[in-house]
């Protein structure tokens, strides 16, 4: 029996391994699994150069579970190790029996995953003992067996064992039993080995008999050795893809389309990318790429390596040139990451577009579910846009789809406004801003549709790569506004009639939390609607990008602002302010009067102060000011308030604005209950 020390820098090596070497404790059955199917894949390697020249017979590596016991044993037909390769690359740790088999067999060695000699030791994060029985290919070699209790110190003693290969035991320490669970250790071998080049064995099938669950006699193969992406491309039909996708994602909805990776320079990747159909929320979709390295899953926390748009694709990517730590937990960053991140960008671009230009018809079906992944390219990819406008649609309020330019080419002639500005009308909601919709469709204007969750937020970025042009959403003013053609029309109203007329509807204006309106008239002419209710584009967009960018999360907690517009030319308008100014004139006479003089008197008091520096104004001086502001404003009071005591009375104001609320989504409960009241009564 030989005895002795492993070789470590320090005898603090295990709790690194068990506390921070790697990220996850489950990992453990990835590394064991992956060592023996590295063993096995060696073997076939040899087999192939002639050196090993017997048959390789059932190569399948099997898990097997002794709960009695408390062990999971990991075997495999591989090619084993004498005692002179336990003692190198078992007690030297970090020196890697793949590295030396890489550079003798580099030509051929194909699937070979361990780099770093670490792998192994990953099992003492669950194992209080392990204990490895082996075999060597080699002629002549003896079994020989290694155990390990956690410690530097480990005993090779001779073992029998008929067949070449390795088993490796772990004792499952007592803070790990639950990797003595069947159904938990199952699952991670579905999660890590699914797709390992080596059959994987756990336990055998079962088959109901007798009122419950028995084993057969056929092995419970875990995992597929060739899977999809593995294989030739012209070799698949679509039903192909769209079966592997069932088995990645068994409850998800048929994907849109996928991409077929297939790259040997400047270096290995393969992979298919689906494209899913998106419900709503972004954020639960990431995650859903898989990283695998030789077959064997890595991880699907992917960000570093497929761009973050990408990220809402899901699929898989092997790679064994992906650069990873010691765990193959974390990407880690450097320029080949950054290759594949733009190689993967590329391919999927190159592939959107051929599907585009293939078959558009199929293309535009598929574009609502589509265009949140090109927008989400288009908002954090530098240099997506100039790949995605050849690809990249609108769609209009008519269900009708143009490329960027194709859209271009029919507004340019009818919506340029004075400024040469080209304007693109938007609804984001057809049904709900329908009358907007509308009014501008029989201006002979175009409407677009942008409904879905990244339209909003992707203007901002196409208003600066569109030469000379700007997004207005169709309800954000009044329609001869939305695309000024020439100056405005002068309102006929005085001042006073003006401010009156806006008192009348701004005083009976409903309360409404978060909302603000202000009041403005305007000359819209007699066949315009009497009172429109507009959002200001600006605001209303900046408090939409408040939800996907958080340090605009300030404009998202200030009120909605909206602008109620009376139409001064049209009838119904005419006849309130002709109706208010009989009504009121009497008891606005004297309050007038009084306004004027309060307002000459501030009027003089500022003229005179204007002349003096802030700081050679006495007290006095700020006093006297102060008095004659309040004067003022407790007259302009007075004179609301009366106004206001007329318009309560008034239902043709109050029919105008619960219509324009109506039309806006805004009136509801006690509000809506009374405007219908009133529509009756108004009728009878």
């Amino acid at each position: 029996m030989q005895k002795g020390n492993i070789g470590v820098t320090t005898e603090n090596i295990f709790p690194v391994i068990k506390k921070f070497l790697y990220s996850d404790h489950e990992i453990f059955l990835r590394e064991m699994v992956s060592n023996a199917v590295d063993a096995t894949q060696k073997l076939k390697t040899l087999a192939a150069q002639g050196e090993y020249k017997q048959e390789l017979g059932d190569l399948t590596v099997r898990v097997n579970l002794d709960t009695d016991k408390g062990t999971i044993t990991i075997s495999d037909h591989g090619i084993g190790m004498t005692e002179e390769e336990i003692d190198k690359y078992i007690n030297q740790i970090a020196f890697s029996g793949v590295t030396d088999f890489l550079e003798k067999y580099k030509d051929n060695a194909n699937n070979i995953i361990g780099h770093f000699g670490l792998g192994f030791y990953s099992s003492f994060m669950v194992a209080k003992k392990v204990e490895i029985i082996t075999k060597s290919w080699k002629e002549g070699s003896k079994a020989v067996k290694w155990s390990c209790d956690g410690s530097p110190a480990y005993e090779i003693d001779d073992a029998e064992r008929e067949q070449h290969g390795s088993d490796i035991i772990l004792y499952v320490d007592d803070d790990c039993k639950e990797f003595l669970d069947k159904f938990k250790l199952e699952g991670l071998l579905n999660k890590y080995c699914k797709f390992m080049a080596v059959p994987v064995a756990f336990g055998k099938k079962t088959e109901w008999k007798d009122g419950k669950q028995v084993d057969t006699d056929e092995d419970n193969i875990i995992n597929s050795v060739e899977p999809l992406w593995t294989k030739t491309p012209s070799t698949l039909k679509d039903e192909d893809y769209k079966s592997f996708y069932r088995t990645l994602y068994p409850m998800s909805d048929e994907p849109l389309f996928w991409i077929h990776l297939n790259v040997d320079y400047p270096f290995n990747l393969t992979g298919i990318l689906y494209f899913p159909k998106i419900k709503n929320n972004i954020e639960l979709q990431k995650n859903k790429i898989q990283l695998y390295c030789n077959q064997v899953f890595v991880t699907d926390q992917v960000e570093g390596i497929v761009p973050e748009f990408l990220t809402l694709l899901h699929g898989v990517i092997d790679s064994p040139d992906i650069p990873l730590n010691v765990s193959r937990s974390y990407l880690q960053s450097d320029r080949e990451v950054k290759k594949i991140s733009t190689y993967i960008t590329k391919k999927v671009a190159d592939r959107l577009k051929a599907i585009f230009g293939e078959n558009r018809k199929e293309y535009e079906e598929k574009w609502d579910d589509l265009k949140l992944f090109i927008n989400y390219g288009i908002l954090s990819e530098d240099g997506f846009y100039d790949r995605a406008k050849e690809f990249a649609l609108f769609k209009d309020t008519e269900g009708k789809y143009f490329t960027f330019d194709e859209y271009k080419t029919l507004i340019e002639a009818n919506q340029k406004d004075k400024d040469d500005q080209l304007v693109y009308l938007y609804a984001t909601d057809k049904e709900e801003q329908y009358s907007y919709i509308k009014g501008a469709q029989d201006k002979g204007y175009s409407v677009l549709l942008l409904d879905g969750q990244l339209d909003v937020p992707t203007i901002q970025t196409l208003e600066q790569k569109f030469e000379k042009s700007r997004f207005t959403r169709v309800d954000s003013d009044i329609i001869d506004r939305l695309i000024v053609k020439s100056d405005a029309p002068k309102n006929n109203l005085s001042e006073d009639q003006s401010d009156n007329l806006s008192a009348v509807f701004r005083t009976q204006l409903p309360k409404i939390e978060h909302t603000e309106f202000m009041v403005q008239v305007d000359a819209l002419g007699a066949e315009a609607r009497p009172v429109v209710i507009t959002q200001n584009e600006y605001m209303r967009r900046m408090k939409e990008m408040s939800r996907f960018q958080p340090g605009m999360s300030f404009y998202g907690q200030m009120p909605d602002s909206f602008n109620l517009v009376l139409n001064s030319d049209h009838p119904l308008v005419k006849k309130v302010l002709d109706e208010s100014s009989a009504a009121t004139e009497e008891a606005l006479k004297p309050i007038v009067a009084e306004l004027k003089g309060q307002e000459a008197r501030l009027a003089a008091i500022r003229a005179q102060q204007d002349k003096k520096k802030y700081d050679e104004l006495t007290q006095e001086d700020k006093d006297q000011k102060a008095e004659a502001e309040k004067a003022v404003q407790e007259q302009k009071d007075k004179k609301q308030a009366v106004i206001a005591e007329y318009a309560k009375g008034n239902s043709v104001v109050h029919q105008l604005i619960d219509l324009a609320l109506l039309q806006n989504g805004m009136l509801k409960g006690e509000a809506l209950d009374a405007f219908l009241k009133r529509s009756v009564d108004l009728i009878k």
